[in-house]
């Protein structure tokens, strides 16, 4: 089984600053692509930024200039840092990750998800 374990969100005023940090745990060969996503109450999740094992990334657009997605892999953790928070940043953010087992399955998991409120 693997664990992911998020941290790093917050209260924050707009225009203000947070890094989310994610650390897989378990027995697993490798990751793959690992990335954020968020969702807002009453909306339906939403891609935020996605990175792959060579360090390749994709953002949303709402995202681009403001976040940076990056990894660790000898710590098996990716981070988002967010940079000129908006209050329409407000969601629970949750972290993916592609999951390459020693059975050479390949399996998603999610993180918790941790909340990060922007006021205005």
């Amino acid at each position: 089984q693997v664990q992911l374990v998020e941290s790093g969100g917050g209260l924050v005023q707009a225009g203000g600053s947070l890094r989310l940090s994610c650390a897989a745990s378990g027995s697993f060969f490798s990751i793959n692509a690992m990335g954020w996503y968020r969702q807002a109450p009453g909306k339906q999740r939403e891609l935020v930024a996605t990175i792959t094992s060579g360090g390749s990334t994709n953002y949303a657009d709402s995202v681009k200039g403001r976040f940076t997605i990056s990894r660790d892999n000898a710590k098996n953790t990716v981070y988002l840092q967010m940079n000129s928070l908006k209050p329409e940043d407000t969601a629970v953010y949750s972290c993916n990750a592609a999951i390459v087992y020693y059975s050479g399955a390949h399996r998603g998991s999610w993180g918790q998800g941790t909340q990060v409120t922007v006021s205005s």
